[in-house]
């Protein structure tokens, strides 16, 4: 499936003088660039950007300059575009020295500036990738309004990633992590995994309705980034709901829940529904 540049974004402030604005870049098949744009400025980073021309042209379309890469982890399909870089001086974030053009190097709990009233903080969440780092920004001027996280390949939309580096322990501990954030942030993830995940988790907790709205969501939505938030994860993503009676049963575990999401991943990792 290959999807178009999306037209949708999220502004986090309703004061129009002071907002964040996430823009959606689809890449490849099903990755997910990002802008994220401090308006008053018209500064942005951008976020994975795989495919630099068109990061680029929906920079230009925005009227925003580039002044940072934000790499979630070193995979190329996330870090590629750090290659193609047309910025020398524009620092590039990530979380390990396997990053291309990697300059600034981050870890748990570090916090920088997009612009002048971004504040991004640093999550590791390390499984699918031991570098794997979440982003969790908010607009330092309008602290009412929600934040929003981009989460790379560790969280998905009803999902999370394959534990190519890491245990099911580690995955636990990561979605639990990102599960303390507020339920109201807005999760921006790195794939467009949506309806393969939905048709999972379905099969797996058929009685919960939150999971048939998931299910819903991905039929009516053919771009999902944006569209849930960290209290929906918890309502409907089987990985962040070990503790479900329906989810126990569906594995046949109880008690270790890094056991139940290990299990899970087995599961999802064959199904071919």
């Amino acid at each position: 499936m290959r999807l178009r540049v999306s037209q949708r974004c999220r502004t986090f402030s309703s004061t129009a003088s002071i907002r964040m604005k996430v823009v959606p870049v689809p890449v490849r098949e099903d990755n997910y660039a990002y802008l994220l744009v401090d308006e008053p400025t018209n500064k942005a980073a951008a976020v994975d950007p795989y495919d630099v021309p068109k990061v680029q042209a929906a920079a230009n379309q925005l009227g925003v300059s580039l002044i940072a890469a934000i790499t979630t982890h070193h995979h190329f399909d996330h870090s590629g575009g750090n290659e193609a870089s047309r910025y020398p001086g524009a620092p590039i974030y990530g979380g390990s020295n396997k990053i291309p053009k990697l300059t600034n190097l981050v870890k748990d709990k570090d916090e920088f500036v997009v612009g002048e009233h971004i504040r991004v903080r640093c999550l590791a969440t390390p499984c699918h990738t031991q570098d794997s780092i979440c982003y969790y920004v908010t607009d330092t001027a309008k602290t009412s309004q929600p934040g929003g996280v981009f989460t790379g390949d560790t969280l998905f939309i009803g999902g999370c990633g394959n534990f190519f580096e890491g245990t099911g322990e580690e995955m636990h501990a990561a979605l639990s992590y990102l599960g303390t954030l507020p339920d109201e942030t807005v999760t921006y993830v790195g794939h467009e995994y949506t309806a393969k995940n939905a048709a999972f988790a379905i099969t797996v907790e058929p009685t919960n309705a939150d999971v048939s709205r998931l299910y819903r969501t991905a039929r009516e939505n053919t771009i999902t980034t944006g569209k849930s938030t960290i209290g929906d994860e918890k309502l409907w993503n089987v990985f962040m709901r070990p503790h479900s009676e329906e989810v126990k049963k569906a594995t046949g575990l109880t008690g270790d829940e890094s056991a139940i999401v290990t299990k899970l991943r087995q599961m999802k990792n064959s199904f071919r529904g």
